[in-house]
Order: C-alpha cells, then sequence, then structure tokens
C-alpha cells in the first residue's frame, strides 16, 4: 500500500473518529468535497495549504496525518503497544481511539 492510500486513509478515519462528514469537513476546510474523496481514496496528494486547512478543520496537528510507524511484524508485541498506549489514557482519550480504529477496519 502506498503512501498516498494511507495518507488518505488517515485523514479518513480521523474525520470518521470525529463522526463528520465529507461534505462537512471539506466545508470547514475549505474545499470541495469530491476533492476530498480523491484525497481520501488516495488518488491525489493534497497542497501544504490543503493538509494544514484539514488538520485545522479536524483540529489535529498535521503531523499526524504522516504518522505511519513502521510495521510491526510480531501480531503479540503489536496488541501489547496497543494495550501499553490505551493503559493510563481517559475513557473520552479510548473511546477516540475506538472510534478511529474501527474507521480504519470498516474502510
Amino acid at each position: 500500500m502506498g503512501d498516498q492510500v494511507l495518507f488518505g486513509r488517515k485523514i479518513r478515519a480521523i474525520r470518521k473518529s470525529e463522526k463528520s462528514s465529507r461534505e462537512k469537513l471539506a466545508e470547514r476546510a475549505g474545499i470541495n468535497a469530491n476533492y476530498l474523496g480523491e484525497i481520501e481514496r488516495g488518488e491525489k496528494w493534497p497542497s501544504l495549504q490543503i493538509i494544514s486547512a484539514l488538520a485545522k478543520a479536524l483540529g489535529v496537528s498535521s503531523s499526524e496525518f504522516f504518522n505511519n510507524e513502521s510495521q510491526e511484524t510480531n501480531l503479540n508485541q503489536l496488541k501489547s503497544k496497543i494495550r501499553q498506549m490505551i493503559e493510563t489514557k481517559k475513557i473520552d482519550e479510548v473511546q477516540r481511539a475506538h472510534r478511529i480504529l474501527k474507521a480504519l477496519f470498516e474502510s
């Protein structure tokens, strides 16, 4: 899977975790909803200005879109890392993580 597809999926996952429609996010970011769809499907690379606008509209840092850590190959180690990440988080943070994971897996 290419970087462009991963980038788009990350945006879609964050948008869905916020329970925002493509149209509403596009409006807040000042872009066309069809263009946002192309970005989310990995068909287009947005400009830095649009990346910044999307990040602001989603309330995240633009670096969040590029945070694709190297692939872990040991399933048990990966599950352990996930548990460690959420272990000390507040309920709202765990709920947000759950929504993001759900959106990623249902794509």
